[in-house]
């Protein structure tokens, strides 16, 4: 069959990876059943992509109605349940408890998941990112040998801001990177890395740094549909230097005037291991009448965003609204109530690819953003060996948005 004649056997809004390729080889015969495995950390996640993957087979197959479909390609739960617990002493162990041979096994971890625990010697700790990362390598030992493929999924890159040496330090990520690959990983799926670069320690094997760009922004114009995004009324800040390609890819498909900030930082000083930062420079435009959009890889403590917010108030600017792939919030969230209550912020977007605490879920400022759907589009693509480039980047989507918001209408998935 040549490329001319290629039948195109599924009609979605998202992608058409479902289509005969030039060698007439059908994709309806996935790499293998697939398997959610959920880690303690991401389970409540992984049980919001089980349901996305679940509605999205079932659409094709009621539009579609295919004389045959390979075996496993749809189920009521593709969770294949795991029990990672630990001994007194606080070892642990891993125990998949139901086959997974010849599955396509995607592992969800949230490195990130304080509220999980566990007892050791009569006492409960909570676990901390090196704990769900040992619990990853566990599973993955359980499953080796036996799953077809193992793919992992872990949204928040553990030691991503542990990327690059400049002194003598350790470099936690590429390690792990270069484990897991050793461990048979065979596609490392992450969200937003802190740098991307970092894969470049393992330059053989499948890894994915995917963008949240368009489901932010789709979020975004949902929550305010009077926002204007035009040049005249909109600006996009970078808060420091690490995140200024991120802003620049905001500002140039959104066509808007992009405004920086640099930390000046007092390197005489360490504190938490850090130079402290004395004050925040910007260069850019006037932000006088003029809404800002604050964009950053993850809100840690928000010190330096709220820092930015104040100053960016001070300079007349109007609605300031922080955006976020990853909120952590480890100093507590008062500080946002605070500057809420007082006007400095409007909202802050932070994705559900992370736990979320209920408090965090509940406050009048937060805008949660779902990528449960675009998870589960990610997971049916990789199971049928299909073509990512669609996915990852949003800028056809994004531009579809925007005409849909000329038309005073909103873009609906």
């Amino acid at each position: 069959m040549t490329p001319e004649n290629m039948k195109k056997i599924y009609k979605g809004s998202d992608t058409n990876y479902y289509t005969y390729d030039q060698y007439g080889n059908n994709p309806m015969v996935p790499i293998g059943p697939v398997g959610l495995v959920a880690l303690k950390g991401a389970r409540d996640f992984s049980q919001e992509v089980n349901l996305a993957l679940v509605t999205r087979r079932k659409d094709y197959l009621t539009e579609q109605m295919p004389d045959k479909i390979s075996a496993g390609f749809l189920r009521d739960d593709f969770h294949v349940p795991v029990n990672t617990f630990r001994f007194s002493s606080g070892e642990g162990k891993a125990v998949i408890e139901r086959t997974v041979r010849g599955h396509d096994l995607y592992i969800l971890c949230d490195v990130t998941n304080y509220s999980v625990t566990y007892k050791m010697r009569g006492e409960y700790n909570r676990m901390s990112p090196d704990d769900h990362y040992q619990d990853l390598k566990r599973v993955i030992l359980a499953a080796s040998g036996k799953a077809r493929r193992i793919n992992v999924i872990m949204p928040y890159l553990y030691e991503g801001r542990q990327h690059r040496r400049n002194a003598r330090e350790s470099l936690d990520c590429a390690h792990m990177l270069m484990e897991l690959d050793e461990l048979g990983v065979d596609n490392f799926i992450t969200f937003d890395a802190h740098d991307d670069r970092v894969a470049n320690a393992t330059p053989t094997s499948g890894f994915e740094n995917v963008p949240t760009t368009y489901q932010v922004l789709e979020t975004m114009v949902r929550s305010y549909p009077d926002l204007q995004l035009n040049h005249d009324n909109m600006m996009m800040i970078s808060p420091d230097e690490g995140a200024i390609y991120r802003s620049m890819y905001y500002a140039s498909i959104l066509g808007i005037p992009l405004g920086t900030f640099y930390k000046r930082r007092d390197y005489t000083v360490v504190k938490n291991g850090r130079n402290p930062i004395v004050a925040h420079e910007f260069l850019g435009q006037p932000v006088e009448g003029r809404d800002v959009i604050i964009v950053d890889d993850m809100i840690s403590s928000g010190e330096s965003m709220l820092e930015i917010a104040r100053k960016l108030k001070a300079s007349q600017a109007r609605k300031i609204f922080c955006v976020a792939t990853f909120g952590l919030f480890t100093d507590g969230l008062e500080p946002f109530d605070k500057a809420y209550e007082e006007g400095m912020i409007d909202a802050v977007f932070c994705t559900n690819l992370i736990y979320r605490a209920p408090d965090l879920l509940a406050a009048p400022w937060y805008k949660d953003v779902s990528v449960s759907r675009f998870v589960a589009l990610i997971i049916d693509a990789l199971n049928h060996n299909a073509s990512l480039s669609s996915l990852l980047d949003p800028t056809a989507k994004i531009r579809q948005l925007l005409r849909a918001i000329g038309d005073d209408k909103l873009y609906a998935k």
